[in-house]
């Protein structure tokens, strides 16, 4: 950059000093020096946090100006400001790292002096003329870090469950779908990875919709665990440095900004030091993705092969397997909700110890707990979509493979048992294995049962049957 082409500074102070700040710059000193503090990840604060961020700091200036504790003129651009953050802009100046010293404050303080720098903006004023509208006087107006930050968490999570929410019923119902397309569908069902009776693909599926539809429920009902905020607490909770009808407004004028059912919590003490809620919520998570890794692993195994494996289902084609295998078509999706899933996991991990740490009427680690929830949250919902949509949707069945599977394993015989008698049916296994034939043909040899009589005992309608009675035994020789 030649000389000409120089940033133009103005210079902002603080009790630690002087540093020069890009004159264009919506930051300030505070921010800049929580960007030299924690060079850590080069990660970006998620956009719902941001967005939920600025809709608190907009909560906090409509109560202010209403109350008449904020000048009206200064109290609306600082508003607009807010609102201008909460739609998508300036998320370019929200530059300090997620990993940071101070319980969140360097990122109160990012946004204190954008919304401020934004309000002077609006009032004609030059960025950095804070005798026109001031960070903290302004701005941070009978807030804390300790109330704000966890307070925007909350609002950032719920909306994104309500989002993994609608992924999840999605995903349910794609599962639906298939169990009904596949319910006439006789396969083998195999525990251990070996032969043992026969069920339908249709059963498989509804399991799979089961499992689902109980995190589908789960995330619905940790939304109420997160509701109730801290906002107008200040530092730990009692509300030190804010007036009282402050406090009885701030929450209220949120749940009106966000949409969101937030109020304010009875003890606030409580909801700024303890943080046992996320954990549930990140617990609820969890649960999620151990569905995702079973569903995904059993997906992989009956689409194995598929000359050489199971390869009752075949998934989607989504593209190449392989820079050196002409044709190879890998499980790419299933892999992929598998990697996410383990990452939740470890997350979930992480936020169970970040919550345990927090000492006295504080959590210092809120910031990696707020990083790792809403980054489970974002690849959970993420990953649902795609894999409800490029891959369950697309998924059929191979009929051919599966009653040829039914035909060779001698899982039929297990359905005689409770008539002929469990060592009857292991003479008439050792029988059918020492002559080569398969069950069918062993009943048939020994005049046991009909080709229509293992035909409908084989049949999807009495497999979906719960139990048996006598009468389906009548057959039997």
């Amino acid at each position: 950059m030649s000389n000409t082409e120089k940033v133009k500074m103005r210079i902002e102070s603080d009790t630690l000093g002087e540093m020069n700040i890009p004159a264009d710059a919506y930051y300030g000193i505070h921010t800049l020096r929580a960007v030299r503090n924690f060079p850590f990840s080069g990660y970006q604060m998620h956009t719902e946090f941001i967005r939920a961020f600025a809709m608190v700091k907009q909560a906090c200036a409509v109560a202010n100006v209403e109350l008449n504790h904020m000048d009206e003129k200064i109290g609306n651009a600082v508003i607009t400001a807010c609102k201008d953050i909460a739609f998508g802009n300036l998320h370019n100046e929200i530059i300090v790292d997620p990993f940071q010293g101070g319980a969140g404050t360097s990122t109160n303080m990012n946004f204190n002096e954008v919304i401020a720098n934004r309000a002077i903006e609006l009032l004609n004023g030059e960025r950095g003329d804070y005798s026109l509208v001031h960070p903290l006087k302004h701005v941070n107006m009978h807030q804390s870090t300790n109330d704000v930050y966890p307070t925007a968490l909350k609002v950032a999570t719920l909306n994104l469950l309500i989002k993994l929410e609608a992924g999840v019923t999605e995903l349910q119902q794609s599962f639906q779908i298939k169990e009904q397309e596949f319910r006439d569908i006789v396969k083998v069902g195999r525990t251990e990875l070996n032969d043992a009776v026969p069920m339908t693909l249709g059963m498989t599926f509804g399991a799979f919709a089961e499992a689902v539809a109980r995190d589908r429920w789960r995330i619905f009902k940790c939304r109420e665990r997160i509701k109730k905020v801290n906002l107008g607490g200040t530092a730990i909770g009692t509300g030190l440095g804010a007036s009282r009808d402050y406090i009885l407004c701030a929450a209220g004028k949120l749940k009106q900004i966000t949409g969101l059912p937030v109020s304010r919590a009875e003890n606030l003490i409580d909801v700024t030091q303890n943080m046992d809620s996320f954990v549930e919520v990140s617990g609820f998570l969890k649960a999620y993705a151990v569905n995702l890794v079973k569903i995904s692993s059993d997906l992989r195994l009956l689409a194995s092969g598929p000359a050489t494996g199971l390869g009752e289902i075949k998934l989607p084609t989504l593209q190449a397997g392989s820079s050196i295998m002409a044709g190879k078509v890998n499980p790419v999706m299933p892999e992929a909700v598998t990697q996410i899933s383990l990452k939740v996991m470890g997350n979930d991990q992480t936020i169970t110890l970040a919550a345990s740490m927090g000492q006295l009427e504080l959590n210092h680690l809120l910031p990696l707990l707020a990083h790792s929830l809403l980054e489970s949250l974002t690849l959970l919902i993420n990953a649902t979509k795609s894999f409800s949509e490029n891959c369950i949707a697309g998924i059929t069945a191979n009929h051919d493979r599966c009653k040829k599977h039914v035909e060779k394993s001698y899982a039929l015989a297990t359905v005689l048992v409770p008539v002929l008698g469990y060592e009857r049916v292991e003479k008439i296994l050792i029988n059918a294995k020492n002559a080569g034939r398969t069950i069918r043909e062993e009943l048939l040899h020994q005049d046991i049962a009909s080709l229509e009589d293992i035909d409908e005992i084989l049949s999807p309608n009495r497999l979906c049957k719960l139990g048996y009675i006598t009468d389906d035994f009548n057959w039997i020789k």
